[in-house]
């Protein structure tokens, strides 16, 4: 399918949900729908613990305000959300995932840790109960039958982006690109490497760092000296949470001037407060900002910021959507309540109505969705990304 026919698509089935799709699938409890039965046991599988807690916190918030909205119901059944800690290792998320069959829950959200999510595939399908991933996205995760994913693939951000830098960049121009050695930054990598294409201003050998969740200050320091040792103009780079934040403020600290891009986990979270005006002008593609004007987003962040204090991420988004999802395949089981049943609606929920914009999943399972691109700004009296413009439909 073309980019504009994906746009188009996405452009009437957001017109069709606007004249009451929504209504007509009775997606939303206010009309009345009464609690069936004992309550639903939904697991959560999120950091509880390490340098990936705050992204933990937030695919929690996102799904229990989702819940907050409906009663804390799905389709009309009341829930309880179980919720396990994946930690920071393939081992302790399996751990996660063994405690969650064990409760015998009827599907299973989360996930922040590709490396994670890879792990988990077997016991998964296994176990056929449906895991909709809310962050963790690995590009090669294909060909599964149980597992689904409201966030993204991991090399999207830089298909989206590479195209946009290859044309900002002067042909004497040469860009760096740096990411720490694990499943989600090779993704990163390769995608922005696939859309910039063959050019001697992408000619620099990649850096690649060590994974951490949890850097010590001058974890960087090495990559850094050997990243300003390339004379670049320009930095493309992938880390997220406090590693995003360690990594920015020793590349500004060693006197780096150029420009600066990358998926949005790098200006996420608490990362531009943290690093202020170190962060200002930083360029990044996401497919979610707490800016966008749509009626969904405004009642969205409207909640989450009286709730919480804070402007939504887009761990909190996917993590919304995530129970969004649950919430229409559950109604279309008709009762028929197994995990079996729920994967096989998951299959025939449509376009979902979601404050990143309307999306729906395709065949591998993921959305396809509009790619947004973001740039650190002054926005009033805040420090915070600013929406330019869509880059693209991808999915």
């Amino acid at each position: 399918m073309s980019l504009m026919d994906r746009r188009q698509m996405l452009k009437l089935m957001a017109t069709v949900s606007a004249t009451g799709l929504a209504a007509a699938c009775g997606i939303d409890d206010e009309d009345g729908a009464e609690k069936r039965g004992e309550p639903i046991k939904i697991g959560v599988i999120a950091p509880q613990t390490g340098g990936f807690k705050p992204i933990g916190e937030e695919m929690i918030n996102g799904f229990q305000l989702f819940l907050d909205f409906h009663n804390n119901q799905l389709g009309g059944y009341p829930v309880e959300v179980i919720i396990a800690d994946e930690g920071e290792t393939p081992q302790s998320g399996r751990a996660a995932l063994e405690r969650l069959i064990k409760e015998d829950v009827l599907a299973i959200t989360g996930v922040a840790n590709s490396e994670v999510m890879l792990s988990l595939r077997e016991p998964i399908e296994q176990a056929r109960i449906p895991l909709i991933g809310s962050n963790a996205s690995p590009r090669s995760l294909q060909g599964v039958i149980y597992i689904w994913r409201t966030s993204y693939v991991n090399d999207e951000p830089g298909l989206a982006l590479g195209p946009l830098v290859k044309r900002q960049l002067r042909s004497t121009d040469r860009i760096s690109l740096i990411a720490p050695d694990y499943t989600a930054g090779r993704d990163a990598i390769q995608g922005f490497r696939e859309s910039f294409g063959a050019d001697p201003r992408l000619s620099l050998p990649v850096i690649w760092t060590p994974f951490t969740t949890n850097p010590s200050r001058g974890s960087f320091r090495g990559a850094v000296q050997e990243l300003l040792a390339q004379n670049p103009q320009a930095v493309y780079c992938f880390f997220a949470e406090a590693a995003a934040v360690e990594f920015l403020k020793e590349l500004r600290g060693a006197g780096f001037r150029g420009r600066i891009y990358g998926p949005g986990f790098l200006t996420e979270g608490s990362v531009v407060d943290e690093l202020g005006d170190a962060a200002r002008g930083i360029i990044t593609a996401l497919n979610y900002s707490a800016d966008l004007d749509n009626a969904a987003n405004m009642r969205f962040t409207t909640s989450y910021r009286k709730k919480h204090g804070s402007s939504p991420t887009t761990y909190a988004m996917a993590s919304y959507d995530a129970a969004q999802v649950l919430d229409r395949a559950i109604r279309l089981t008709k009762g028929d309540l197994t995990p079996q049943q729920v994967n096989l609606a998951l299959g025939k929920i449509g376009l979902i109505d979601s404050p990143r914009g309307p999306w729906h999943f395709n065949q591998s399972r993921t959305p396809l969705q509009s790619w947004y691109l973001r740039e650190v700004r002054r926005d009033g009296t805040v420090l915070g990304n600013v929406t330019l413009t869509e880059l693209t439909t991808l999915g």
